[in-house]
């Protein structure tokens, strides 16, 4: 497990693959991910020790200037943030759904670190800008008290930087919607 992510989000796929190579270069860290997303966007993600990772993404901030949509460093991530993204998170028990969404990838997965530190809810997923406009959103599960801290928590995270879209919590999912997001 990593001590710390960062991610540098650009709105070039050539200046993407350029601040990877910087980021690399820069500071002792795993590349976790570099793609291209929705509509022409591109990431970067990193890992390893907080120090390492602040300069990557750092170095990655200043080589991607006015091309930079957004960026983030976690430290002490939560351990389910990996998996979210990665879409592997099973769900045990159907309990209230909770939803974020925002206009960046960077706002999102900081807004689901911040919820699952908040409260006591899973991280089903992070759905990382495929075939949405390069919006994210995240799907969470947990009792409604749970989920309603969980989603305000992830919302003032994601509004702090003007980038949520929309947030809510739905006490009882039907049993469609639920196969749907699960």
């Amino acid at each position: 497990m990593y001590h710390a992510i960062g991610l540098v989000e650009l709105n070039s796929i050539a200046k993407g693959i350029q601040v990877t190579d910087v980021m690399l270069k820069s500071a002792n860290v795993d590349l976790l991910s570099a793609k291209t997303i929705c509509p022409g966007k591109y990431i970067v993600m990193v890992g390893g020790e907080i120090a390492a990772v602040q300069q990557s993404v750092l170095n990655g901030e200043r080589e991607g200037g006015h091309m930079k949509v957004d960026s983030f460093v976690l430290p002490n991530v939560h351990a389910s943030v990996l998996p979210a993204i990665s879409g592997v998170t099973p769900v045990n028990k159907r309990q209230s759904l909770g939803v974020v969404e925002t206009y960046s990838v960077a706002a999102c997965i900081a807004a689901a670190d911040c919820a699952v530190k908040a409260a006591n809810v899973t991280l089903v997923r992070v759905h990382m800008a495929f075939g949405i406009g390069g919006k994210c959103y995240l799907v969470l599960n947990g009792d409604i008290a749970d989920a309603t801290t969980a989603v305000k928590a992830a919302s003032q995270s994601a509004g702090e930087k003007g980038l949520l879209v929309h947030s809510m919590v739905i006490a009882k999912p039907h049993d469609a919607l639920w196969q749907q997001l699960i």
